[in-house]
């Protein structure tokens, strides 16, 4: 266990991993990056490495299934596959202040250090503004030569804006410490929990880590969401809205919230 100024990481074990990749997922808009990390724990039974409670974190605890208390916190897991490892990032929710996403971003980068990690995958939300019948998967790297390999999953390479947000971030400091780093983002309106992108994402990221999981649980959720929209557009339509948009952001200063 170590404590850092606002964190606190309890370590439970660093288990010997072959080839190692990390993947994060923290909630975000659409929750697009959290759900298809979960579902990658939940299909290939992740095992527990690590806890990191903050007090940057919301001030509030989650009631678990047994009726108990827990402080909000980030944790990691780690999954066994044929060719490598995953490591898995998921948690409860990003640091409500900007400085403390920068040391949370430390924290996970010193312990992919102690894992061997050599590559990052973040996974999160393109807002549209609009709802996608097929949403498209945005990328961003650190290398041109990851970016290079983005047309060959059809992954449109994103050219301008910014990504807001841990799943942006974290990349962003794997950089300075000389590590790869991937962010993939679903296409989302950005108004509902959105499956769809994230089975995109997710079924993205799975073709790069060429990794077989069964979606058939996914494509539940994805049913839900799809009830959802059409509810949303049906209400929007009786109100005389037609499809609904969010407000653009301006071409010079796009933003993206992952």
């Amino acid at each position: 266990m170590s404590f850092n100024e606002k964190f606190l990481v309890e370590i439970s074990s660093l288990p010997d991993l072959k080839n190692p990749k990390l993947v994060c997922g923290l909630p975000g808009s659409g929750f697009v990056g959290k759900l298809a990390v979960d579902y990658i724990i939940d299909k290939l039974q992740g095992r527990q490495i690590a806890d990191i409670y903050s007090s940057s974190f919301p001030p509030q605890v989650t009631i678990q299934k047994d009726g108990t208390v827990d402080l909000i916190k980030n944790s990691l897991y780690y999954c066994k596959t044929e060719l490598h490892d995953l490591v898995l990032l998921t948690g409860d929710a990003q640091p409500v202040l900007p400085q403390s996403e920068y040391l949370l971003a430390e924290e996970i980068i010193n312990i992919c250090k102690k894992l061997h990690i050599d590559i990052i995958y973040t996974l999160a939300a393109y807002i549209t503004g609009t709802f996608s019948k097929t949403p498209k998967v945005y990328g961003t790297s650190t290398s041109s030569d990851l970016i290079q390999k983005f047309s060959k999953y059809q992954i449109q390479t994103m050219d301008r804006g910014s990504i807001t947000g841990m799943n942006g971030i974290i990349i962003g400091v794997a950089k300075k410490f000389n590590m790869k780093g991937i962010c993939l983002l679903g296409e989302t309106s950005g108004y509902v929990v959105d499956a769809k992108a994230s089975k995109a994402v997710l079924q993205t990221l799975l073709q790069m880590l060429d990794i077989k999981l069964d979606m058939t649980e996914l494509d539940k959720k994805v049913e839900d969401t799809e009830k959802i929209i059409k509810s949303i557009e049906s209400q929007a339509s009786r109100e005389g809205y037609g499809q609904m948009a969010m407000p653009q952001p301006s071409s010079k200063n796009l933003e993206y919230i992952s």
